[in-house]
């Protein structure tokens, strides 16, 4: 005969809780935004690049004036302005202008000052991933500083506008260019650009960008070693490496800052 407190002992009453399967954890991951090529995209980043562009504008018509001093034909410095695209690279090209042409010097000054295009680029490589290579280089063809930063804010929002970057490329292409004949024809009438204030136009563009690129005091840090490294190298290394080197410094601060 089983004793009935010793049966009561050895059943044991299991929370309800216990007996029903834990519920699944739920990782939430955050998925990328697809990455498209279209004419809203293009529309979008011509219309929003505008305003910059027309300061950029500014900029080639400084360099109109330049390349006419220097001995250029509006033929000649348009066309140096519609396929190269790339103010401050043109503005050494000029400076360096001579008969007969230093080929080897223009080349290597050119390159040092275009090589922070390939950080720029590497930036972009996360979205422009999924894109054709004919609409990637197509885009970097016009990519200039002023609407890299614009690409990256908008790419960064999400809005997938793969097209952006192509769009106000175009915008800046245009006015580049026309600009340029402006002050191309306008030549000796100017005189020197720096008297109307030409010469800071870009340097405010850039700073117009600066504040709206800010995300709060973690973007100093990197901004801060940017500009000292640029300073130190502008006073101890000839040419304008100062450029790369600042940006190199910058980028590997982020990277030493991602892995900590």
């Amino acid at each position: 005969m089983v004793n009935r407190d010793e049966s009561r002992e050895d059943e044991t009453e299991i929370p309800a809780d216990e007996t029903e399967p834990p519920e699944a954890e739920t990782t939430v991951i955050q998925q990328e935004s697809p990455v498209t090529f279209s004419l809203e995209g293009l529309r979008v980043g011509f219309l929003t690049c505008i305003p910059v562009a027309l300061g950029v504008a500014g900029y080639g018509i400084a360099f109109g004036v330049i390349a006419n001093q220097a001995g250029l034909s509006v033929a000649e410095a348009t066309l140096m302005s519609a396929t190269v695209v790339a103010g401050a690279s043109q503005l050494i090209a000029v400076e360096l202008w001579a008969d007969p042409i230093p080929i080897a010097a223009i080349l290597f000054a050119t390159v040092a000052v275009n090589l922070r295009y390939s950080l720029m680029g590497a930036a972009l490589e996360p979205w422009f991933r999924h894109l054709s290579p004919a609409k990637v280089y197509g885009s970097l063809f016009v990519m200039a500083d002023e609407n890299w930063a614009l690409t990256i804010r908008d790419l960064q929002a999400g809005t997938g506008r793969g097209a952006f970057l192509l769009g106000s490329g175009l915008a800046i292409w245009s006015l580049w260019v026309f600009s340029t004949v402006v002050g191309a024809l306008a030549g000796d009438a100017v005189g020197d650009p720096a008297r109307f204030g030409f010469d800071f136009i870009l340097a405010a563009v850039f700073l117009a960008l600066a504040v709206d690129l800010w995300d709060g005091r973690s973007t100093l840090v990197p901004w801060l070693v940017a500009l000292a490294t640029a300073l130190v190298a502008s006073a101890y290394v000839p040419g304008r490496w100062y450029i790369l080197l600042g940006g190199l410094a910058a980028a590997l601060l982020e990277v030493i800052r991602y892995d900590s």
